[in-house]
């Protein structure tokens, strides 16, 4: 499986750079009209992943999850392959949207592995697998770029769907998958309907705060995303621009990889909710002075302990709703996560836009600090004042 995200995180990413060339080339199309074009052609796929994700997580739960695995890598390579035959903006936002409905595979992922994981690693080994998603997330937007120069954007489409062929065959060839049940209590094994999904759900006040900060987190992290390049060109200047906005991009990532298997073996032993908490407060505090830097390499700097302390919500926040959620239904209730972490991808980008054109860049900076440091209140309160129970139907 870690090859498998390896390669799916690489496919997916790896398109991104040249988006919006892809849609300049379609025609002699005004600078407005690509960029609102490219908004919507990017956000549709998190719009149509919102709402599949707690479908295919209840699909999941219900016949397996490595059938809806096998299913996502070929519906993604399909989508690609087809995007390097279009003609038209609209034609590739449809393909976007169908892409969507597959886009749940890495998540689907992180379900499957938690469930055939003991509950005390469980932490460490989500930490592990997420590395095998932030590494092709790393090397896809870099590789993509060197091919759409040397073969044009349509063959890297074609390419990138072979690659998305490879990590279903990983699925196919390589993973067993295990039917496991958490006890013989009738309470875990009977199947739930989705209002009792909800339900217990909603009667867990920690698990749900922390299914409603995942949403926060991806807000917060988004919303910079558009407008970081901007940010770079005031700090740097626009020699080598495109250059330096990369490093800035990529090496939020690189302190993911290096510390979210640790975040996730500190989580085993200390507790899933503590971390959490730890790590929006830390997020919040490196968050901050983003707003005062002056110099490039400052934000690349704080850029990289934002991805110490950012990346290891993901991995933490799944092995902790695998301690919480009956087996039969972990799937559906990451999916319910998942789709909250979809919303917050769509309204990140878009939310830092507005605010940065109100008030500024820096102005997103405060905000994204303060949501994070609310955000961290808000889970510590919920952990206090609610019993240390396991979610269970009334």
């Amino acid at each position: 499986m870690w090859f498998a995200n390896f390669f799916i995180a690489g496919s997916m990413t790896m398109v991104i750079p040249f988006l919006s060339l892809y849609i300049e080339s379609f025609g002699d199309y005004s600078k407005a009209y690509v960029q609102n074009w490219s908004g919507w052609v990017f956000a549709i796929t998190f719009v149509t992943a919102f709402i599949a994700s707690p479908i295919w997580g209840r699909f999941g739960d219900k016949y397996g999850r490595k059938p809806f695995l096998i299913a996502a890598a070929i519906g993604l390579s399909v989508s690609v392959f087809l995007m390097g035959s279009v003609n038209s903006v609209m034609a590739l936002f449809i393909l976007r949207f169908f892409m969507g409905i597959f886009t749940g595979f890495i998540s689907t992922s992180q379900a499957l592995i938690s469930t055939q994981t003991p509950k005390h690693m469980a932490g460490r080994v989500l930490g592990t697998l997420q590395t095998g998603n932030v590494t092709g997330s790393l090397m896809g937007p870099m590789l993509g770029g060197m091919l759409a120069d040397s073969v044009g954007f349509s063959t890297t489409f074609h390419i990138t769907s072979i690659t998305l062929v490879i990590a279903g065959l990983f699925v196919i060839f390589g993973l067993k998958e295990y039917k496991l049940e958490e006890s013989t209590n009738e309470t875990t094994q009977r199947n739930y309907s989705s209002k009792e999904v909800i339900l217990l759900i909603v009667r867990h006040p920690m698990l749900l705060a922390t299914m409603i900060i995942s949403m926060f987190v991806q807000i917060a992290h988004f919303s910079i995303q558009p407008i970081l390049s901007l940010y770079v060109a005031e700090l740097h200047g626009p020699i080598n621009l495109a250059f330096f906005s990369g490093i800035a991009f990529s090496i939020t990532g690189l302190g993911n990889l290096l510390m979210a298997k640790k975040w996730g073996s500190i989580a085993d032993k200390y507790g899933y909710e503590k971390i959490i908490i730890f790590l929006l407060f830390a997020s919040a505090i490196v968050y901050f002075p983003g707003a005062f830097v002056t110099d490039i390499w400052q934000l690349v700097i704080l850029r990289f302990l934002l991805g110490v302390t950012l990346g290891g919500i993901i991995p933490v926040r799944t092995a902790y709703v695998r301690q919480e959620a009956p087996v039969s239904i972990q799937g559906e209730v990451l999916g319910y996560s998942t789709s909250l972490r979809f919303l917050g991808n769509i309204i990140g980008p878009a939310l830092g836009g507005f605010i940065s054109g109100l008030y500024g860049i820096s102005s997103v900076f405060f905000f994204t600090s303060g949501l994070l440091f609310i955000s961290g209140i808000s889970l510590f309160l919920t952990r206090q004042l609610q019993p240390k129970t396991r979610a269970q139907l009334n």
